[in-house]
């Protein structure tokens, strides 16, 4: 391996790895921004989508804005899940109101110390739709 693609794979991981280590806060907003540049949303997929579950046993629909996040959480109760994208307009239009229905929660961008923010459905909608208004 050249000396650049190890520079670049030492630069990926620690880029990686000051995103994870974020306030749950601070991983919102880079979800929010992310997802909305991007137009595409991560899960964890295998059989069905990863689910977890608030303190208090509310159903939680983990998310992530990329692929390389969503794949750091794939172990424990979620080994062998793979991640897996769908279109934000998906997020927007079709999840959320049917998070919303089943008093299921977003969960934004959990990693493998944190669980992340549980905003309401009603929530993310605004922010995101805010976000693209900006972008």
């Amino acid at each position: 391996m050249s000396e650049q693609t190890l520079s670049a794979i030492k630069q990926g991981a620690q880029q990686l790895a000051d995103v994870v280590t974020l306030s749950a806060p601070q991983r919102y907003l880079r979800f929010v921004e992310g997802v909305a540049a991007s137009g595409e949303v991560w899960g964890l997929y295998r059989d069905g989508w990863a689910l977890a579950k608030t303190d208090d046993g509310t159903l939680v629909f983990a998310m992530w804005p990329a692929s390389e996040f969503a794949d750091l959480c794939a172990e424990f109760e979620w080994d062998g899940y793979e991640p897996q994208s769908f279109p934000l307009d998906d997020l927007l239009n079709d999840l959320l109101p049917q998070l919303e229905e089943d008093g299921v929660l977003p969960g934004i961008f959990y990693t493998p110390g944190d669980k992340g923010l549980t905003p309401t459905a009603y929530m993310l909608r605004v922010d995101l739709e805010r976000a693209l208004k900006n972008s």
